[in-house]
């Protein structure tokens, strides 16, 4: 719990420094929920503190139902800090420079958002909604967060400037970039499939080089005319992080110059031996 509002906290910091350092001043906004209170504040002055906590209010009340009151109750939290941050808290203007304003205040925004859900929370709740439509349809997460921000900038530019909507799309990108290396980390997880004749030195490679776990599926070789006898083959199935990748492809060159390999990047990950040397616990906190 103490690590949860650890992260919520460094997020609310980093997020009214983004928004106050940055954005604000210069009338500058974002997507998403933040981006629609940034965008009432310009047109109506009304404070952007109680615009952020009235706007977010029912996705979070959607996102208990969809998620569950521990996840509202820190959403709820760090919603309320930040609003308390954008009121109380007397960040510096760092610039005027536009091109900096839109991408250090979307990187200072997207790591306070980032950092939000590291903690198990939220600061901007489209994506509860996002959740919540693709469960009901066939879209994705992503289709929906796009389709949300495509309106929120289209409005930009129409009641603001298109140079300021522009700008804006800018600010979002970076924040969008900066959340994923947050909540992911520098070393995202690779899944590799590798179809090699030589499959158990690379397995041997993998476990005794690498340090990794492996799996073994039992395959048959699919190139060949009909009626023709078809290789039984063990494919191997591993996980190792992105920083980990170009050392795996050396290594099997030098076993099978001519080994198949799929490399896919996985989202999530749970239980087993993971890269990193890391572990799950039964009660799935990492430890080491």
């Amino acid at each position: 719990m103490l690590k949860s509002l650890s992260f919520i906290l460094l997020g609310v910091v980093a997020a009214g420094f983004g928004l106050k350092g940055f954005l604000l001043p210069n009338g500058f906004i974002d997507g998403g929920v933040t981006g629609i209170s940034l965008l009432v504040e310009a047109l109506t002055n009304y404070p952007l503190s109680l615009l952020i906590i009235l706007i977010n209010a029912p996705f979070i009340l959607m996102g208990y139902y969809q998620l569950g009151s521990a996840f509202a109750l820190k959403s709820v939290f760090a919603i309320g800090c930040l609003a308390l941050a954008l009121v109380f808290i007397e960040y510096p203007i760092i610039t005027s420079d536009k091109l900096l304003i839109a991408v250090f205040g979307g990187f200072f925004l997207g790591s306070g958002i980032g950092l939000a859900i590291r903690g198990g929370g939220v600061l901007d709740g489209t994506e509860v909604l996002a959740i919540y439509l693709a469960k009901k349809t066939g879209f994705t997460i992503g289709d929906f967060i796009m389709v949300f921000n495509i309106i929120i900038f289209s409005v930009a530019a129409y009641l603001l400037s298109i140079e300021t909507a522009l700008y804006s799309i800018l600010t979002y990108m970076a924040a969008s970039k900066t959340v994923n290396l947050v909540v992911e980390g520098v070393e995202e997880y690779i899944g590799v499939t590798i179809i090699s004749s030589l499959s158990e030195d690379i397995r041997l490679m993998i476990i005794e080089k690498m340090g990794k776990g492996v799996t073994i599926y039992k395959g048959k070789r699919g190139f060949g005319k009909r009626g023709e006898n078809l290789n039984n083959t063990d494919v191997i199935y591993s996980v190792i992080t992105r920083l980990e990748m170009s050392k795996l492809q050396a290594e099997i060159q030098k076993i099978d110059a001519n080994a198949f390999i799929v490399m896919n990047k996985v989202m999530d990950l749970q239980g087993g031996h993971l890269p990193g040397n890391k572990y799950f616990k039964n009660d799935n906190t990492l430890s080491k």
